[in-house]
Order: structure tokens, then C-alpha cells, then sequence
């Protein structure tokens, strides 16, 4: 079906079809390519074509008589969804509600990641009013969706959709101390009702499996840096092929 081409954070696009192949969507098979950033693959022409942002993940739809590309998380969840009628609720209130968390997501991540992250873990010098001045907003998103997680099994409703697995690895990674080692600073434990989410969500086969997908840090055995059948996850890891062969 499509040519994915991601990096470590790309791994929104490649859960998303690992969840249409287990719910049995076989046309959702896949191919994920790994973009090197901090190699500039992002700026070749090949992936520029894909994406005229240069950012990761990218996404080219084979299906058809025409690759269709498709660029931005939030439109690649929405692309995937629509195209097999899963993880997106048809009807309309239910819809509504799964788009408003899925651009919640897209309105809010950047005052996390490209805001508390960069000065928190990242920044050469530590900004205090930066740090405090993005860390109240991240504890006001964590608030926010502790009271829609209290009232909700998941985001949408009662069924994971797409909203979901656009907020996850931020904000579950948040909640559970992995992202920016900012746990305590953050009182993460404080978010019962994301804590819950997340560690449900942790759960899930797909997201162990799309996880591993692109990966290159680790465990050597969760890292599958191409992926190009199913067969891959049980072959082709790092622990089985060594940092030294070529994924084909």
C-alpha cells in the first residue's frame, strides 16, 4: 500500500498500519524507510518530493493508479483512517470529538516538544523563565486531558481511534517519566487518569510493534530499522541481523 518514510519520531504512521494489519486490513501492508535527520536526509530531493516540509514521518500511498503523498501527522492518521474505515467513528458527534483531540494534538505538542523540551533537556543554557514559562503550559495540557481521561476510557469515547495514537507517545511518554526525564519536575503522577491511559495504551501488541519500527536506540532486539514484511519483527531486528548488515 505505501512507502513510509520516518525516523524515531515517526512512529505515529507506522502504529497506525501495524493496528489496520492486526484488525485485518491486509491492503494496509507497508514499507517503512528510516530518514536519518541528524544526516540531513530530510533536505535529498527524493524525500523533499515526499514531503516539501522536510519533516518526518512521510507518507506515499501506492494503492492507486497514482502515488498519493501525504505529509503531517495529523493528515496521515486522517489519510489512513478514511481509506479503511477504522479508528476514526463514522458518526458525526463521535467524529467531532476524535478530530477535536487529533488537532489538539497538532495545536498543542509543539509547546512540549519545541517548547519545555528544547529548554528543559536540550537548550545550551538553562533559561529559567522558559523553562517555568513552557512547564506551567505542559502541566495545563497534562490537566486537560486528566479530566477528558476521567470521563473517557479513551479521548473519543469508549474506542481507540486515531486521536489516541497522535497523543500517546507525547503525553503517555510524559506521563510515565520517559520523555525529557522530566517526571518529577512535572509531577506526572499527579495525572491518575493519564497514567491509566498510557499504561492501557502500552498495552496494545500494534503499539509494541509499531514502536520497533524505525527504531535505532535500545534494546537491540526492539530496534527493526526497515521494515518490509511482517516477518521482519521476528527476522530482521538488530539483535538477529547485527549493526553491521543491511536490512533488504
Amino acid at each position: 500500500m505505501a512507502i513510509f518514510l520516518t525516523g524515531g519520531t515517526g512512529y505515529i504512521g507506522s502504529h497506525t498500519v501495524v493496528e489496520l494489519l492486526a484488525a485485518g486490513h491486509s491492503g494496509a501492508e507497508y514499507d517503512a524507510w528510516p530518514i536519518k535527520i541528524g544526516d540531513g536526509d530530510q533536505f535529498g530531493s527524493g524525500f523533499v518530493d515526499v514531503n516539501p516540509n522536510s519533516k518526518i514521518p512521510a507518507l506515499l500511498d501506492r494503492s492507486g493508479p497514482t502515488p498519493v503523498r501525504v505529509f503531517e501527522s495529523g493528515a496521515i492518521l486522517v489519510h489512513l483512517a478514511e481509506k479503511f474505515g477504522a479508528l476514526l467513528p463514522t458518526e458525526a458527534a463521535a467524529r467531532a470529538e476524535c478530530l477535536s483531540w487529533l488537532f489538539w494534538q497538532m495545536g498543542a505538542a509543539p509547546y512540549l516538544g519545541g517548547g519545555f523540551g528544547h529548554f528543559y533537556a536540550y537548550a545550551p543554557a538553562k533559561i529559567e523563565y522558559a523553562i517555568d514559562r513552557f512547564a506551567m503550559e505542559v502541566k495545563r495540557q497534562l490537566d486537560v486531558l486528566d479530566r477528558r481521561l476521567a470521563e473517557s476510557e479513551y479521548l473519543a469515547g469508549r474506542d481507540y481511534t486515531v486521536a489516541d495514537i497522535a497523543v500517546w507517545p507525547w503525553y503517555g511518554g510524559l506521563a510515565k517519566g520517559v520523555l525529557y526525564g522530566a517526571g518529577e519536575f512535572l509531577a506526572v503522577h499527579e495525572y491518575k487518569n493519564v497514567n491509566r491511559w498510557a499504561d492501557a495504551i502500552a498495552k496494545r501488541p500494534a503499539v509494541q510493534r509499531g514502536r520497533m519500527v524505525n527504531r535505532t536506540w535500545g534494546d537491540p532486539a526492539s530496534q527493526l530499522h526497515e521494515r518490509h514484511a511482517a516477518s521482519d519483527f521476528d527476522t530482521r531486528t538488530q539483535d538477529k541481523i547485527g549493526d553491521g548488515a543491511a536490512a533488504s
